[in-house]
């Protein structure tokens, strides 16, 4: 059998993701810099906890979420994705069922009212779960949640509801990361840098200049895939349901998305639906 390794769309062989809490005032300069160098991500929102209209905050206040009308304003058509981060922000773990049933769906129920998609996507508020909150994630519709765990490589996920991320944009390991990602070849397991945090972080430890450098560097590049993390998931679930004949050489693609992966030093492209013969 030949070695057979996910490619993303074109064939490259790098993506990159974001992934921020809250919905906070910060997110709006965020965005600019995120827009600014290509980036794309996904911002989690608990919408039981919008300001209410006309909130002025105290001076020096960090911590600033923004209203329903500006949350609307900032993230739709942004390019972004948004994601459930429950209803009001609780340990999940520490609650009856059905209350973890009710912040999980009923955040998303207003999300999805809010911007007119469909959201499929969480992170964990305070990153804490356990099994049973797992379960009640994927039955609510969920088909992904961050953690904050950091793994400090570019692995491709295999637990989705208990995502992993490449590192905090606090991470002392930020810029050597980076420069990895960037620099190295890749032939075999593509590379997927996953950043996370929270934007207000960034005013509270005056190093906007972390993320502005960080962006500056690892954006702009037509070697690198920069999606949402629905996007990611989307992808590499459609890949991984690529059917191989027994040989290997015949594929059909039975999703909706265009597909990519390499097939020894060949790069194969396929078509939604298609049934193609690998040529030697």
């Amino acid at each position: 059998m030949a070695n057979i390794f996910l490619r993303f769309p074109g064939g490259m062989t790098k993506a990159l993701t974001l992934s921020y809490d809250d919905g906070v005032e910060q997110d709006i300069k965020l965005i600019e810099i995120m827009n600014k160098y290509g980036l794309k991500g996904t911002f989690n929102l608990n919408s039981g906890l919008y300001a209410k209209e006309g909130t002025v905050y105290k001076k020096g206040q960090i911590h600033r979420r923004m209203t329903e009308n500006r949350v609307t304003e900032l993230y739709k058509n942004s390019g972004h994705e948004v994601a459930v981060h429950t209803l009001t922000h609780p340990h999940l773990e520490q609650l009856p069922t059905n209350v973890v049933v009710e912040e999980i769906i009923k955040d998303r129920e207003n999300l999805e009212k809010q911007f007119g998609t469909i959201v499929r996507g969480a992170a964990y508020p305070y990153g804490t779960m356990n099994d049973n909150v797992v379960q009640i994630l994927k039955d609510c519709g969920i088909v992904y949640s961050r953690t904050v765990v950091s793994t400090n490589d570019f692995r491709i996920p295999k637990d989705w509801l208990r995502l992993t991320a490449t590192c905090h944009h606090n991470s002392p390991e930020l810029k050597s990361l980076a420069k990895k990602f960037v620099e190295d070849e890749v032939s075999a397991t593509p590379y997927l840098f996953y950043l996370w945090g929270h934007s207000y972080e960034f005013e509270a430890n005056d190093n906007w200049k972390v993320i502005e450098d960080f962006a500056k560097y690892v954006g702009n590049r037509d070697d690198i895939w920069y999606a949402t993390n629905i996007e990611i998931y989307d992808y590499i679930d459609a890949y991984n349901r690529l059917l191989f004949s027994s040989c290997g050489k015949r594929v059909k693609n039975p999703s909706s998305i265009k597909l990519w992966f390499q097939y020894e030093q060949k790069i194969i492209a396929i078509n939604p639906g298609e049934v193609i013969e690998i040529e030697a």
